[in-house]
């Protein structure tokens, strides 16, 4: 159906004084039909005067126009755009391994340019058209964050799983001539894209700087549910160690090249390899934080800052729930909370049996996992856990348990914190303060 269905109004707005209401469909802005939320956006963004074509339910069409300030809100919210479905086979994707009975948003596979720069989504671009590519220059689609994985193109198509894809090189290359802003991944496979290639692939990538303004390696991720997909070797912890050991003075070497951080290993790199970090000034402005890297850093300098002010809660005991890979820093930084606090706070490292013991993150624990860990286990006044285990705004865990089952299967209340150390002692504080009243 054209155009973009109106999901609000805000109250007092611009749409509201012209009686748009939720359910009318925005068509047309300055002669402009719409096609998505980017459309409206560019459309709408710094024109005084606007004329708009609306079309009511019952079918009826209407024009408004408007007189505003540049760039004063219209006060209209919308859907997000349906994601394109990706058309790869990557040998190492993670939505080929997941077992039945997780939330069906789980199994879409999405390779949509506009979530890329609409979300931050990674795309390989394998899939993209001419006109899309066109598009984006047009209306100045940046950043874009691109899974690149590797730059020889007969090596990228079998990662990808797809043959007659376009040379990734070409496509950067013509993005980074019309100075549109890239973010790159590398999903590092052992003896696949690693060795001479890697280097290739970093080369040829930071030779288009500064429109690529980063890239993050980042190791496979391999469940137990691999079965009639290609044989994959992990990263473990001696390759970690001797990739870092190889790779961290190359990134230094290409930092002081360009004068600014590129090149960035995922924290699961120094995780897996039990090896200390780089400092934080390294990581810069931290632009592939979402990607797992640079959270552990900046998660301990955070916590070193916030240990220096913490005053005494109170006595009571709670357990907090974590990965395993990142039960080490977490401890530490509970310990010491603990002793300041007067609060026995007990972390917990929650093995993974749905996807196997070699996925540690946080974010990929289930509630079902949970339970199982905590029979017989004191738990105390409360169970605390990070907000990454669920899923944004509905309370529920990749297995579908949402917070009510694990509260009825546990009898403990539970509690969810933003996942630094400030948000879990903001909760844990007001807990306290609730609790001994």
């Amino acid at each position: 159906m054209a155009g973009l269905r109106i999901d609000s109004v805000a109250p007092g707005s611009i749409a509201d004084g012209l009686e748009v209401v939720a359910g009318d469909r925005l068509l047309v802005v300055n002669g402009q039909p719409l096609r998505d939320l980017i459309d409206y956006s560019y459309y709408t963004a710094s024109e005084e005067e606007l004329l708009l074509e609306i079309e009511k339910p019952d079918g009826e069409l209407c024009e408004l126009e408007v007189e505003r300030q540049a760039g004063e809100p219209l006060g209209l919210t919308f859907s997000a755009p349906v994601p394109a479905r990706c058309a790869n086979n990557c040998l190492f994707c993670f939505v080929h391994q997941l077992p039945k009975g997780l939330r069906k948003q789980l199994y879409v596979k999405d390779e949509d340019y506009r979530l890329s720069f609409l979300n931050g989504n990674y795309v390989t671009l394998a899939n993209i058209k001419a006109s899309a590519l066109n598009r984006i220059i047009e209306q100045r689609l940046s950043p874009l964050y691109i899974s690149v994985h590797a730059t020889n193109p007969d090596l990228r198509e079998h990662l990808l799983g797809k043959s007659g894809i376009p040379p990734i090189l070409k496509q950067l290359q013509m993005l980074a001539a019309a100075r549109i802003v890239m973010h790159t991944q590398v999903v590092l496979c052992p003896g696949l894209n690693d060795g001479e290639e890697l280097i290739r692939t970093v080369t040829e990538l930071a030779a288009l700087y500064p429109a690529i303004q980063s890239l993050a390696i980042v190791p496979l991720g391999l469940t137990n549910h691999r079965q009639r997909l290609p044989q994959l070797t992990p990263v473990d912890a001696d390759y970690a160690r001797e990739f870092i050991a190889i790779w961290q003075p190359k990134a230094d070497a290409i930092r002081r090249k360009l004068r600014q951080p590129f090149l960035f290993l995922a924290d699961e790199f120094y995780l897996k390899g039990g090896l200390p970090f780089p400092s934080v000034k390294e990581y810069g402005d931290f632009p592939q934080i979402e990607n797992g890297v640079g959270m552990v850093p900046l998660f301990m300098k955070e916590a070193t800052r916030l240990l220096r002010s913490i005053r005494p809660i109170g006595t009571f005991r709670v357990t907090v729930i974590t990965g395993v890979s990142s039960f080490g820093f977490v401890r530490d930084f509970l310990t010491e909370l603990a002793e300041k606090s007067g609060v026995d706070i007990v972390p917990l490292a929650v093995e993974n049996n749905l996807f196997g013991s070699s996925i540690t993150v946080s974010g990929l624990i289930t509630g079902n996992d949970i339970v199982a860990a905590l029979v017989g286990y004191d738990i105390g006044s409360c169970l605390l856990l990070p907000d990454v285990m669920l899923k944004e705004g509905e309370g529920v865990f990749l297995d579908n348990v949402s917070l009510d089952d694990l509260e009825r299967r546990i009898g403990c209340r539970v509690v969810i914190f933003d996942s630094t150390p400030g948000g879990f002692y903001k909760v844990l504080r007001s807990y306290g303060r609730k609790l001994l009243r």
